[in-house]
């Protein structure tokens, strides 16, 4: 049985679902891109997301019960708070870079159509994902502020 979209909240995990969905959709757009920017770009910008992940993952198997490890956590959070701002960046350099030459990003079986419609949904989709895990990761720090 299904809850009413009404009744749903917000998992407590779900910022680990989203940096994962955003390391993913973030490896499966650069592995697309042609070898003469993918080998320019992708590994720090991959490099990137993965921390995102690893980071969340640390953080979440931490119970925030005692200060050391509220401490610990916190660090943690901040940190893939960090990477994920820093990934944003990067997203949004590289989509500068190849926007200059959407054809070129993705090989010449695209047409230029098609590769600006591919970059500008690669913004949009990594761009709200990022926005999302930025305000999921901000909301688990401020319940582990409220905890004794």
């Amino acid at each position: 049985m299904s809850v009413l979209k009404s009744r749903r909240v917000t998992s407590k995990t779900e910022y680990i679902k989203v940096a994962n969905d955003i390391y993913l959709y973030t490896i499966s757009f650069l592995t697309r891109l042609s070898a003469r920017y993918s080998r320019l770009i992708a590994s720090d910008i991959s490099h990137l997301a993965g921390e995102v992940v690893d980071y969340t993952e640390r953080a979440n198997n931490i119970f925030p019960s005692g200060e050391v490890n509220k401490q610990l956590r916190k660090e943690f959070l901040l940190r893939a708070r960090s990477a994920l701002s820093a990934l944003d960046v990067r997203l949004t350099s590289c989509y500068l870079i190849l926007n200059q030459n959407p054809q070129g990003a993705f090989g010449k079986n695209m047409s230029v159509k098609e590769s600006e419609h591919k970059l500008d949904y690669m913004a949009d989709m990594l761009g709200g994902l990022i926005d999302r895990e930025k305000d999921l990761i901000n909301a688990v720090m401020e319940s582990d502020k409220k905890r004794k």
